[in-house]
């Protein structure tokens, strides 16, 4: 994956639902209302109105379920190649060494800068005993967002996030306005389609090079695409895979993947799309504001989502 594109375990007919976490194909828990009971709530004495439930996006907490996303240290030198260990220490207060696989690894790792203006997928090995290494380089000062992406072995996905540090002079940039095409290494990417909040909302982004489509995209990490969406202003984290494998003879490699997204609020989102042609992984990166359709209407294209079970509703 290139190295300017990916500062920071995903496309192609893709589930988007903000949900407690991945996978990488697992991300964040809807914000809403909990779930309705069994029914047996009727035969219950009537209890005052409490304020529904509900549930924190991913990748706001540094601990959830009783896991903790802890590196060993958060400093780092602007500029600097250097390696970032880390461990998730489970319920019993001991580092996690056993994960279920998806999409081809047990744990993904994003890294972006607070400002969304960087994004790197990078792919840690483990080192033993639990602990997790990554070369890792902060391009310049400022603070960044780390993301965990992971399924313990037997337990529900989660993505954890802590903050890391490249200290200096730093001008935060603004967020990058709302465009409709993205250039990434000479490619172009259209995205067609609107997010819509509470609903599934149809996203279509077409490739194409030198102006002709390409229609062979070629599988990465077990799929054709991968989408990461970070809500502007906390970077509530969105990690999500598309419908469809290559190989499952329906799903075309390019030029069109397409996700049906839901997103908890209103706001603007970053959106990095990663896929790979050529034998090399590519980024483009959108902003796309969510709004909500006027008031009686049904948005055309949307339907509603379910949760990412897979990811912990993620």
């Amino acid at each position: 994956m290139n190295a300017p594109a990916k500062l920071g375990a995903y496309g192609l007919g893709l589930v988007v639902i903000f949900s407690a976490a991945l996978g990488v194909g697992g991300a964040v828990g809807a914000v809403g209302p909990s779930p309705a009971g069994d029914g047996h709530a009727a035969h219950a004495p009537s209890l005052p109105a409490r304020p529904a439930a509900q549930v924190v996006p991913a990748g706001l907490q540094v601990s959830q379920d009783g896991y903790t996303f802890t590196p060993e240290t958060t400093t780092f030198t602007p500029g600097e190649p250097a390696t970032f260990r880390f461990t998730v220490t489970g319920p019993d207060g001991r580092p996690v060494t056993r994960y279920q696989v998806a999409h081809e690894k047990k744990l993904h790792f994003i890294v972006v800068n607070r400002d969304l203006g960087g994004f790197q997928h990078l792919h840690p090995t483990e080192a033993g005993g639990g602990v997790w290494s990554v070369p890792l380089t902060l391009p310049r000062a400022g603070t960044y967002r780390a993301f965990a992406d992971f399924v313990p072995e037997g337990g529900q996905g989660l993505t954890l996030g802590t903050d890391l540090f490249a200290p200096g002079d730093h001008t935060p940039q603004p967020l990058p306005p709302a465009v409709r095409t993205a250039e990434a290494d000479g490619y172009t990417v259209k995205l067609d389609g609107e997010l819509t909040p509470g609903t599934s909302s149809r996203l279509t982004l077409t490739v194409s090079r030198d102006g002709a489509p390409v229609t062979d995209l070629e599988p990465y990490l077990g799929a054709y695409g991968h989408l990461v969406a970070l809500r502007a202003g906390d970077l509530a984290y969105l990690h999500v895979h598309p419908n469809g494998a290559p190989g499952d003879g329906t799903t075309r490699p390019g030029p069109a993947i397409v996700f049906e997204a839901e997103v908890p609020s209103r706001g603007d989102y970053r959106l990095f799309l990663d896929f790979q042609h050529g034998g090399t992984v590519h980024t483009a990166a959108f902003t796309l504001r969510a709004v909500p359709p006027p008031a009686g209407t049904t948005p055309a294209g949307t339907t509603p989502a379910e949760p990412d079970h897979e990811h912990g509703g993620h």
